[in-house]
């Protein structure tokens, strides 16, 4: 028999595989700046855009040290809801192109207003398997997969 709880937790923390990739993407991006064939000045607006990046998500979403950076995801009788240090538990829309891997949960959300309505812009979490407990990923792959009414705009 199947159990009809609706209340889940999990937070989770830095990861290095999400880290060593960033890192590798990165180098890969100003290898490709500096090979091409074009003009200093526009090599120069290259290295600047992926520092710029690099300042901007490096803390909010790969080492997870802003204060606006998710690090939980709970659902109960409301529905689902995000954790920042900012804004605490935060309710949200889980998008329908969300995806749960087997080593990567890539949770795709928009955040809603006192009134019910969803905001503009969608957000992304990346949650690798070596950012929680290896049961914990597990079961919430099992929970983004399964749940019911995992797309509803909480009430």
């Amino acid at each position: 028999m199947s159990s009809r709880n609706d209340r889940f937790e999990c937070r989770w923390q830095r990861s290095r595989a999400l880290l060593t990739a960033y890192i590798g993407a990165q180098l890969l991006a100003l290898i490709a700046v500096f090979l091409l064939d074009i003009p200093v000045w526009a090599k120069a607006v290259g290295v600047l855009l992926c520092l710029l990046h690099g300042l901007r998500y490096l803390h909010r979403s790969i080492l997870l040290s802003h204060e606006h950076a998710y690090t939980g995801l709970r659902r109960d009788s409301s529905g689902w809801q995000v954790w920042n240090e900012h804004g605490g538990w935060q309710a949200v829309q889980l998008r329908p192109d969300s995806m749960a891997l087997p080593r990567i949960v890539v949770l795709r959300f928009r955040l809603m207003t006192g009134n019910g309505l969803t905001r503009r812009w969608v957000r992304s979490v990346c949650i690798p398997a070596d950012a929680m407990a290896p049961d914990l990923h597990r079961r919430l792959r099992l929970r983004l997969k399964f749940s019911r009414n995992r797309w509803a705009a909480p009430e």
